[in-house]
């Protein structure tokens, strides 16, 4: 668009601003502005859309969600020293840049807006795994979440049972929303590059669960059942205070298995037996 055309390339923003990516942030610049088109384009159409976006910085993904026609973006940089750059691209879309310097963690996003908002977010690696659990909280307040991770995170977010990176995070998200990997991205697409390869990972919150549960009482199921995952069943469930072969036979789960073999749907049902023993 036009307004992106008058914005001056990313390394030189950070090179006017003095901008160095502060490890104690979590922070790695990613500056090649095809990626972070592409990372846009992933969270789909976005002309008329309201959506956040967590950790800007210099603001290269700010720039293409707003030239894919966002009509309201809503920036959250903890870091003052970004405001400088971000303000420049406020400047070249008037009206449709938001930019609040907060700590993300404390910040009631949904306050933010009516109805509901897109999240696109390249996060910083410290808070991405807390935040997204925040965001969980209140998925019906998103329609989207296409956000990017260290690849270890989004393993563990689209993981299949019986392997070793299924466990508590899956669970959540995957009974909450259909997740889907988008692509990854090498550490030398990053300023300065990190040790780890990145990966961008949608999101998108069920209009209804595939599975009922009561989320307090899965979360408890599911914790006591990773607690102590190299264990079988009933063992391993043992802290939540019920006879576990009772809960296990009630639930159809044999209780020699271990914990990451059970899908969601099962474990579903054991929160549901869990709950109605109580």
């Amino acid at each position: 668009m036009v307004e992106d055309a008058l914005l001056p390339p990313l390394r030189d923003v950070i090179n006017r601003y003095g901008l160095r990516a502060e490890k104690s942030l979590g922070q790695n610049f990613l500056l090649d502005l095809n990626l972070t088109g592409r990372i846009a384009r992933s969270a789909g159409p976005l002309a008329g859309e309201t959506v956040l976006e967590i950790g800007p910085g210099p603001g290269g993904l700010t720039r293409a969600i707003l030239s894919e026609g966002a009509s309201m973006l809503i920036a959250v940089e903890k870091d003052s020293r970004c405001l400088p750059a971000l303000a420049d691209i406020s400047n070249a879309y008037p009206n449709q840049l938001q930019v609040l310097n907060t700590d993300a963690l404390e910040l009631d996003e949904t306050s933010l807006f009516e109805g509901q908002a897109k999240i696109i977010a390249n996060l910083p690696y410290n808070v991405a795994t807390p935040l997204l659990i925040k965001w969980l909280g209140r998925a019906d307040r998103f329609s989207s979440m296409t956000l990017m991770f260290q690849k270890e995170v989004a393993d563990r977010i689209t993981a299949e049972p019986s392997t070793k990176a299924y466990g508590r995070l899956t669970i959540l998200c995957q009974w909450l929303c259909v997740c889907t990997r988008q692509f990854d991205i090498s550490p030398k697409a990053f300023t300065p590059p990190p040790k780890i390869t990145s990966t961008v990972v949608k999101l998108v919150p069920r209009p209804k669960l595939a599975f009922p549960a009561t989320q307090a009482i899965l979360e408890k199921v599911v914790a006591a059942a990773f607690g102590q995952r190299r264990k079988m069943l009933r063992a391993s469930l043992k802290p939540l205070g019920q006879p576990t072969d009772i809960l296990l036979r009630k639930s159809d789960i044999n209780p020699t298995r271990r914990a990451e073999e059970l899908t969601v749907e099962e474990f579903c049902r054991l929160a549901q037996v869990f709950e109605n023993s109580q």
